[in-house]
């Protein structure tokens, strides 16, 4: 057994702390990505807040035990950049760039690659000189065909938090994709971590150019990590010097069906508290109670649009309620349904303290800059588009708003509103109900007045 100053010195030495994991860590979904990689395909890895999206990247690039336990003595031609793309959530394409270059002359120097890391060092500071966008990116095309084609490694860049870059994205970030793909061919591949399949997250149009590597590579994270889990609670137990018995550890698993973050929160919350013993009875109040689980919990109950929510909360009451059949494939995908019942059981007793938000209005929180619908943030799952036109559509609300009238509020920054058609909009709409509507087909708040427009009720 590790001591917690071995655990310390081999992070120090990886430099990162999932360096220290397993090597059959996410083994099922490794295998999967992989396999999208060595096809030249990108894919998405979707799950929900708190599964392990960070972590599984994090693995692919700082473990190399984790890489030979899949790919052997080949794993030394696959390079994986990590880039967590909240670092430049409201950024322009330029710094972007910028970032994208700079984590992959980075992630060089990390495996000790120094003669590559110095080429890539010279041709971004002679690309930098004029500080100009396009110059920029026919530095990284360049650093990138050196990479795949005179190193011959396969280069995967893996955006990590990617949901917090949506609201800037735009069509040209993607055309760069495609460009970077078209260089490298097969070997170059781009993997996405997001809370939802970027269908859902983003207009179609913006990523047309590179949706041919993408289209269809989903990989669902599971909820439960034996081996990566079992990792983290050991870590946990030699830090606090404290052990959790064995009996009280497959209660908290089984509360949360194995879901990472809560399970960790659950177990920080036991080894942090002095009295509770290990066949205490009331272990899912005292849980409860905690303030990072609650956290925890709210994290995954915000991530859930309405009809989702509706139908999680008529799920345990019993009520008939109707909902669009992709909407529940979605909770099954991401393990928040296992025969049609919740399989977190901690999050199914949490969802019985809320108070239902069906009744409560939708608002722009003027201070926050957010819409809300009661305290469950709405804007955290609307692309720039579908948040311009709600935003314009609850500062008329009760008003009927003319199509061209609206056309004109929610593409006023594009050059022309010529080229917008009635299809544009209406696809807009249509994604921008399913997010907000408890019944989509049944709209309350977004009602379409025949021949006339659209009338928003709060």
């Amino acid at each position: 057994m590790k001591t917690i100053k071995q655990f310390n010195n081999e992070a120090m030495e990886g430099l990162h702390f999932e360096s220290l994991y397993p090597d059959d860590s996410r083994f099922a979904e490794i295998e999967k990505i992989l396999g999208f990689i060595k096809g030249g395909k990108s894919c998405q890895i979707v799950s929900l807040p708190g599964t392990g999206r960070s972590n599984l990247l994090r693995l692919l690039a700082y473990n190399r035990n984790v890489r030979i336990k899949h790919s052997g003595e080949d794993q030394k031609w696959l390079h994986f950049v990590y880039m967590n793309f909240s670092e430049v959530k409201n950024r322009s394409l330029f710094d972007v760039l910028k970032f994208m270059f700079l984590s992959l002359a980075d992630s060089l120097r990390d495996r000790k690659l120094n003669a590559e890391h110095e080429a890539l060092h010279k041709i971004f500071k002679s690309h930098m000189i004029q500080n100009d966008e396009i110059v920029l990116f026919q530095g990284l095309k360049e650093a990138v065909n050196f990479l795949s084609i005179e190193k011959e490694l396969a280069v995967v860049f893996l955006f990590d938090r990617f949901e917090d870059y949506i609201s800037k994205v735009s069509d040209q970030f993607f055309i760069n994709l495609k460009t970077l793909r078209n260089i490298a061919k097969y070997r170059f591949s781009v993997i996405f971590s997001l809370p939802r399949p970027l269908e859902d997250l983003i207009e179609p149009a913006l990523f047309a150019d590179f949706y041919e590597f993408i289209a269809g590579n989903i990989i669902y994270l599971s909820l439960y990590d034996k081996p990566g889990t079992d990792f983290r609670i050991s870590y946990l137990q030699k830090i606090s010097g404290k052990d959790i018995d064995i009996k009280l550890l497959d209660k908290i698993i089984d509360l949360t069906g194995g879901h990472g973050k809560l399970t960790r929160l659950c177990a920080e919350s036991i080894l942090a508290d002095k009295d509770l013993q290990p066949n205490a009875k009331k272990l899912i109040e005292f849980l409860l109670e905690q303030k990072p689980v609650q956290k925890g919990l709210f994290e995954i109950w915000s991530s859930f649009i309405p009809a989702e929510q509706e139908y999680l909360i008529s799920n345990i009451s019993s009520t008939v309620f109707n909902i669009e059949k992709e909407n529940i494939i979605y909770l099954e995908k991401v393990g928040m349904l296992k025969n049609q019942q919740i399989a977190i059981p901690i999050f199914e007793e949490y969802i019985k303290t809320l108070k239902e938000t069906a009744h409560e209005q939708i608002h722009y929180d003027q201070d926050a800059r957010e819409i809300k619908k009661g305290e469950l943030v709405l804007s955290e799952n609307l692309t720039s588009a579908e948040f311009r036109l709600l935003k314009y559509l609850i500062e008329n609300q009760g008003k009927i708003i003319e199509r061209e009238e609206i056309i004109n509020s929610v593409w006023k920054d594009t050059q022309t509103t010529a080229g917008v058609t009635d299809q544009a909009l209406d696809q807009l709409i249509f994604r921008l109900r399913k997010k907000i509507e408890t019944d989509p087909n049944n709209p309350k708040h977004l009602e379409t007045i025949k021949g006339r427009g659209m009338k928003f009720t709060a």
